[in-house]
């Protein structure tokens, strides 16, 4: 990183909420709240600047057909990295993107490894698909594979009773959610419905990707088991459509999806009120596009999260979530620069005036 040069951030540097400085300096790609003796070579950015965007629920890798070439995996990658989006938690993918970490241009990845699903319960080419006495050693070969997350599919359709339902016995989670928390991971699922959840919490999880089936029975049992969501809800903006799509072949699935899709904005405002943990994730890299970070803010705003929290759940919040620092003395140089306060205004996140990554400018 020595050949870099050295940047000076000056404006407003939003260290956390309330933590203001008027500037920063980035030298040899890692950040200093000092003046550098003797730089030369210095670039100055002005503006409000944030710590690198988190989008807590991406694949990179995967379109809606499957695993994806890695020119493809590139592209998608950096159209975040553009959004302002540079660190991902990458909430399952079949593709190896571990050529991504040798990329100093390219957003950082938290890997849950490959989804983890009942046979013939999910997406085609996406999921290990595997039946209950498996699960236990999926999941600890995906905890192994991973950043220290494994990614579960909670509840999908049954073609059977024609709605949704949870895919995994009681007993079946809990050693599983056990073993990988063993080995050091941490474990989050895929839930539309509400039938699972309380299996799932109780078992132990950590996290709840989606999370649409919350109700007042199940939303005190999240808050007193500190489990985060994850509620996606630029994704859940697609239930109509593929409610419509459904209709003919499974109307109560139908039925029950646009029911999830009209309580979406009280359910993430219920969770929030008690105290759940709500971070950004966008689901990109399905059947979504990448880059779409700054929305999924507004949308926390619209459901009532008031706009400083909203920002943290992707900025200060999540990034100590998931264990990666901020705007910190000496931590890499991740950090978007802005024209206007995004405390005041989210919607300023969907134009970031400039891009550093690993103390370069990249946008």
């Amino acid at each position: 990183m020595s050949d870099h040069p050295v940047l000076h951030v000056k404006g407003r540097v939003l260290v956390g909420p309330d933590d203001v400085r008027d500037e920063l300096w980035v030298v040899g790609g890692r950040i200093s709240y000092e003046r550098p003796a003797g730089a030369r070579d210095v670039r100055t950015v002005e503006g409000w600047a944030l710590p690198g965007l988190v989008d807590a629920h991406c694949h990179v890798g995967l379109d809606a057909h499957g695993p994806v070439p890695a020119d493809v995996s590139e592209k998608q990658a950096l159209t975040d990295r553009d959004a302002g989006t540079l660190l991902i938690r990458d909430a399952g993918s079949p593709s190896d993107t571990r050529w991504v970490d040798d990329r100093d241009d390219l957003p950082k990845i938290i890997r849950a490894g490959r989804h983890i699903a009942r046979t013939r319960r999910y997406i085609r080419n996406y999921a290990h698909e595997i039946e209950p006495e498996d699960l236990v050693a999926h999941v600890a070969q995906e905890a192994r594979r991973g950043d220290g997350w494994v990614k579960l599919v909670g509840d999908w359709i049954d073609r059977g009773t024609g709605d949704l339902s949870a895919c995994w016995p009681r007993e079946a989670v809990e050693a599983a959610i056990a073993e990988a928390h063993r080995l050091g991971a941490r474990v989050t699922a895929h839930c539309f419905a509400e039938d699972s959840l309380r299996d799932l919490v109780e078992a132990g999880i950590d996290c709840i990707e989606h999370a649409t089936g919350l109700t007042e029975e199940t939303v005190p049992l999240f808050a007193e088991r500190g489990v985060a969501i994850v509620p996606t809800l630029v994704n859940i903006a697609t239930f109509p459509r593929l409610a419509d799509g459904g209709e003919a072949r499974f109307p109560d699935w139908s039925a029950h999806m646009r029911r999830l899709y009209e309580r979406r904005y009280d359910t993430v405002r219920a969770a929030y009120d008690a105290g759940i943990p709500v971070y950004v994730g966008t689901d990109a890299g399905g059947s979504l596009a990448h880059g779409l970070v700054a929305g999924e803010v507004a949308e926390l705003v619209t459901a009532g999260i008031p706009p400083v929290e909203a920002l943290s759940a992707t900025a200060w919040g999540a990034r100590r979530w998931l264990g990666r620092p901020g705007l910190d003395e000496g931590a890499p140089a991740d950090l978007v620069v802005y024209d206007g306060d995004p405390r005041a205004d989210v919607r300023i996140l969907a134009d970031p005036r400039r891009v550093v990554l690993n103390g370069r400018i990249v946008g």
